[in-house]
């Protein structure tokens, strides 16, 4: 007894999928990179500029965000190193999801403490945080330090 050949259908449809799985394994390291590239150089450039005119940004603290619970000198320099040290550790994906939390935390406050913040202004914040979001639930994908690190120290598995 012959066996019935499968349907041109079939054939096209497991073709896409294995061509579709080949596609993903290149193309989404390297989406996650640009994605973590280029939230992380958006929130370094914020943190610069705020240390570059530290006098400047201590008076924003002081007469227009209006952070909530802590004092303003504090808020400024909690915020800048938050701007200048996660998006390096984004950026290199090492503590990846940490990272991405703390900036996803920061994105948050600023939206919080900003009062005129605009339709735009406020559309980039919405992007920002669910890029961070993405990080944060998918990690930093296979072009991070955290991935070399995995790959070099496996986790052993719990005896307790």
């Amino acid at each position: 007894m012959k066996t019935p050949s499968p349907q041109p259908w079939v054939l096209i449809l497991t073709a896409g999928t294995a061509l579709v799985r080949r596609l993903e394994c290149w193309f989404t390291p390297i989406f996650d990179l640009a994605l973590r590239l280029y939230v992380a150089e958006v929130f370094f450039r914020s943190g610069w500029l705020k240390l570059s005119d530290w006098s400047g940004t201590l008076n924003l603290f002081d007469y227009v965000y209006q952070v909530p619970l802590l004092p303003p000198h504090l808020a400024a320099v909690l915020g800048t190193a938050a701007e200048l040290g996660l998006p390096v550790l984004l950026a290199a994906g090492l503590a990846g999801r940490f990272a991405a939390a703390g900036l996803l935390a920061t994105n948050l406050m600023a939206a919080i403490s900003f009062p005129d913040l605009s339709d735009l202004g406020l559309h980039d914040h919405w992007l920002w945080g669910v890029l961070l979001l993405v990080t944060v639930f998918h990690g930093p994908g296979r072009l991070s330090l955290d991935a070399v690190l995995a790959r070099r120290w496996p986790k052993k598995p719990y005896a307790g």
